[in-house]
């Protein structure tokens, strides 16, 4: 006989139909009725219509199943089923179940709605049907409608009032209703009310929600285990399988023999409680079914949602092969485009590389070297797919059969293109290509520049590396995915990679005018600071000393690393954005054909979110040359601090006697201003302020005025501290900290707060027992006269830690919340694109923006914070003038 070959018709899905199982699909899809509780027998082969039966799929090596007659591995599984004794309520339906039995009939079982109501419903489900999803609000209007009713439209039967009680309890009149009452209302409820409440009585009646057959998962969805010591433990699943099976059998017994009703009862309840854990392990108002361990069974809800679950733990993100992961490290002397990977590392990882004419020596050699001698290579794969390790037995035999098609995996070398990673992922540059630089040493090494995309620091952090596995995606993380092209951010248009810290502190001590260490260097010296950089010349000398020699300044030196032709200015961060003061104070930046002429370089020139001058070199020189400036700027910062010196101590936050004096004076008055303050609140001649009672007005006040108290110390401390106090520099040039940081460490820590006002609670009428009762005087309630310098007191200590408490709380309480709704915003997000005509739209094409961002310009190619430049783009978008 002749056979026919079946030709493949491609097919388009027109519609999806959910709905549920009925008793005879659940038949019909299974392979067999399992009727006993046992697994294997005493050969440890499985039991026919047990619960390992080989019609329900194999597991194990050697055995074929009986349905599609496939070997473990291939063969998919197939369902089984149960056949209930008496019916069980399914636990996923228990709110229909509720608001199905209050709409219809107890008597009749039909909907208690008159007929021009379902038509005038009907008809407005089928209007809503091209929408694509069930319109809820349309059918819970229905079922409210329907529970008011008291009387029955048809067969004028009283309605009673159904209570639900967890977990699937329905009490009609104190008399519980049980689930056959329950199926045989809803056998009786005609097609036609069925469709008013959203339901197609093909796909869906409302009885299959009343269990009677149970489909049993297939053995490959359960599959168990052979513990070393040659015991099966079995899933969770199947014990959940056996149990039932087990009740449904003494049930069946025990009606057989005429047992009270009192058992039969129990026994019922007892079916129904492992029917509904089988389900959902987690409902409220049962105990979860446990193992002998007291560990809570993982059943099929459990299996299915939340972060471990199958969705979001195996199927959205997952553990992957191919990544290592481990703590990162500074090294200031690699690239922004480089990672330091461990040795170990790169002895496992291993990158899979085709064999050809062009490298087939190259690959022999790294086959000879062995998985153990690096650089060297793990395993060979065939033309047929066969996998060979590598071994000092077979290297040589390997070298010689090797031909062009096959695969060698070698070591992880320099210069392969890697994903690094840091999470929380939260924007696009939490994931950026670097190339390989294989170091000694434990940690992944990476330049301090490009820790702000990823969010990073070296406080014990860890982070991801993936090794590509193919070609194309090699050449994609090149082009999209490299640290060089993601040093603009797309959120704010300007440079998210840039120095930090010390490379800000290194370039001001460079370039600042009246630094006695930088306005004269030596040749050596000038050398030495550009060593590290891609400079081998210098230019012609700023001048002579007295000693006859040449000097350089940290100005001629840092313009080295500045591209020809380079012309830019802007006030720098201790501008006052007036540029004649700030010419004069060296506060304004001038550089014209890649000198600077003027001005001192600070985080507004070259810091992360602020570069001025890496965004201008990326938009008019490119990529590469940004990141090489970055890798210049960043080299050359560390070797001017190492020169110049920068240390931070306990005695940089003193200050003179006549400081502290001018200090403690103000915060005198200050409580003088309090206690007045207070006294008029108590004399009621204080005024409350508009819209305030008087009690939040007095709080206002003294918060104010202790607010005035700190700022004022602040600056008297800030005004004893010149630039050559390495605080106030960091400070003032942007690299680290702040002028209130430098307050708290000199002058007064200031007013401590919870959820922005004083600290008021504690004890009755007063924070400690230490105030009097109702003294709203600045020490009790959390003002901190001392500053960390002079230290605090014990109750300053206290208030100062319940305001550090608050700050600790709001974050964690903040990341988890932020988490969540990043993660439900991308899922709402998710299927918008930008289409070639620039129009935002999802994926059945409807139109959500008629231009990208509603003006089209991506901001990584929009000039960054210049006004000129903004007004440009408005003249070029609407023709107008700003």
């Amino acid at each position: 006989m002749m056979s026919r070959r079946v030709q493949q018709i491609p097919k388009r899905i027109s519609a999806i139909k959910f709905g549920l199982l009925s008793p005879k699909e659940i038949r019909n899809m299974s392979a067999t009725n399992v009727i006993t509780a046992d697994t294997y027998d005493e050969d440890g082969f499985p039991i026919e219509m047990g619960l390992m039966d080989t019609r329900l799929g194999v597991i194990d090596p050697g055995l074929k199943c009986k349905t599609c007659h496939s070997k473990a591995g291939e063969c998919p599984g197939h369902f089984g089923h149960i056949e209930l004794v008496v019916p069980v309520i399914h636990v996923g339906f228990n709110k229909t179940i509720r608001k199905l039995l209050r709409s219809i009939c107890g008597n009749c079982s039909r909907l208690l709605l008159n007929d021009a109501q379902k038509e005038d419903y009907l008809a407005q489900l089928e209007a809503v049907k091209g929408i694509g999803h069930m319109p809820d609000d349309l059918i819970n209007e229905v079922y409210k409608e329907a529970a008011k009713v008291k009387k029955c439209p048809y067969c004028d039967a009283d309605q009673n009032d159904i209570k639900f009680e967890k977990p699937t309890e329905y009490i009609e009149n104190g008399e519980r209703l049980t689930p056959t009452e329950i199926r045989d209302r809803f056998e009786n409820v005609p097609d036609e009310d069925i469709r008013v409440i959203g339901m197609d009585p093909e796909n869906a009646r409302p009885e299959w929600m009343i269990l009677t057959v149970l489909p049993v998962p297939p053995v490959t969805v359960r599959p168990s285990i052979t513990l070393e010591s040659g015991q099966r433990s079995e899933d969770d699943l199947t014990h959940k399988l056996v149990d039932i099976i087990r009740i449904n059998q003494r049930f069946q017994e025990n009606r057989d023999a005429g047992a009270p009703q009192l058992i039969i009862e129990d026994l019922w309840e007892l079916l129904q409680y492992h029917v509904t854990t089988f389900f959902d392990n987690s409902v409220s108002g049962i105990p979860p079914a446990r193992h002998r361990s007291g560990r809570p069974l993982k059943t099929l809800s459990q299996r299915l949602k939340g972060k471990e679950g199958r969705f979001r733990g195996s199927l959205s993100g997952k553990r992957v092969n191919f990544s290592a992961r481990t703590v990162i490290s500074p090294d200031p002397d690699l690239s922004i485009n480089e990672v330091g990977v461990p040795l170990p590392i790169a002895l496992i990882l291993t990158i899979p590389e085709h064999v050809t004419e062009r490298n087939i020596d190259f690959l022999k050699e790294h086959i000879r070297r062995g998985p153990a001698n690096y650089p060297g290579a793990n395993y060979v794969i065939r033309s047929d797919g066969g996998r060979i390790k590598i071994t000092d037995i077979n290297e040589e035999d390997l070298c010689e059969k090797l031909e062009f098609g096959w695969i060698v995996e070698r070591h992880l070398r320099d210069g392969d293109v890697v994903l690094f990673n840091r999470q929380p992922s939260l924007h696009k540059m939490s994931i950026m290509a670097h190339n390989v630089k294989v170091l000694d040493g434990k940690t992944f090494r990476m330049n301090p520049a490009v820790c702000p995309p990823y969010n990073a620091d070296f406080d014990g952090d860890e982070m991801n590396m993936h090794v590509l596995q193919t070609e194309e995606a090699r050449a994609e993380a090149k082009i999209l995915l490299q640290v060089q092209e993601n040093i603009l951010s797309p959120r704010f248009g300007g440079p998210i990679v840039g120095g930090i810290h010390d490379h800000i502190s290194g370039m001001f001590l460079l370039t600042r005018k009246d630094n006695p260490v930088t306005s004269r260097i030596n040749k050596d010296d000038a050398l030495d600071l550009l060593r590290k950089t891609d400079i081998r010349e210098l230019p012609a000398p700023a001048g002579i000393d007295d000693n006859g020699e040449e000097y350089w300044t940290g100005k001629q030196i840092f313009s080295q690393i500045l591209p020809e032709g380079l012309n830019i200015s802007f006030s720098s961060n201790v501008g006052t954005k007036d540029m004649e003061e700030d010419l004069k104070n060296d506060a304004y930046v001038v550089i014209e054909d890649g000198e600077l002429i003027a001005g001192t370089i600070d985080e507004t020139a070259m810091g992360a979110f602020k570069a001025q001058i890496l965004d201008t070199i990326i938009k008019e020189y490119g990529t590469t040359r940004g990141a090489q400036f970055v890798d210049d700027v960043t080299k050359l910062a560390i070797r001017a601090v190492m020169r110049t010196g920068l240390s931070f101590g306990i005695a940089d936050e003193d200050i003179p006697e006549e400081a502290k004096t001018q200090i403690e004076m103000v915060l005198t008055n200050a409580e003088e201003e309090v206690q007045k303050l207070i006294q008029a609140y108590k004399d009621e001649e204080l005024e409350p302020l508009p819209g305030r009672t008087l009690d939040e007005t007095i709080e206002m006040r003294i918060m104010q005025e202790l607010g005035r108290a700190r700022d004022k110390s602040g600056k008297i401390a800030d005004a004893h501290m010149g630039l050559e106090n390495p605080a106030a520099m960091m400070a003032r040039s942007g690299a680290r900290g702040s002028i209130l940081n430098i307050t708290q460490m000199a002058a007064c820590v200031g007013q401590q707060a919870v959820r922005g006002a004083r600290i008021n609670r504690g004890y009755r009428e007063r924070t400690l027992p230490h105030f009097e009762r109702g003294d709203l005087g600045a020490d009790a309630h959390g003002f901190v006269k001392s500053s960390y310098k002079d230290g605090l007191n014990p109750t300053e200590y206290f208030f100062h830690s319940i305001g550090g408490r608050e700050g600790l709380v709001d974050t964690a309480v903040r990341t988890s919340q932020s988490g969540y709704l990043q993660r439900r915003l991308v899922s709402a997000l998710q299927d918008l694109e930008v289409q070639p005509d620039y129009t935002v739209r999802d994926t059945r094409g409807v139109l959500i923006q008629f231009m990208y961002g509603e003006d089209g310009i991506d901001p990584t190619k929009s000039d960054f914070a210049k006004p000129e430049a903004i007004h440009r783009i408005f003249r070029n978008v609407t023709g107008r003038e700003v």
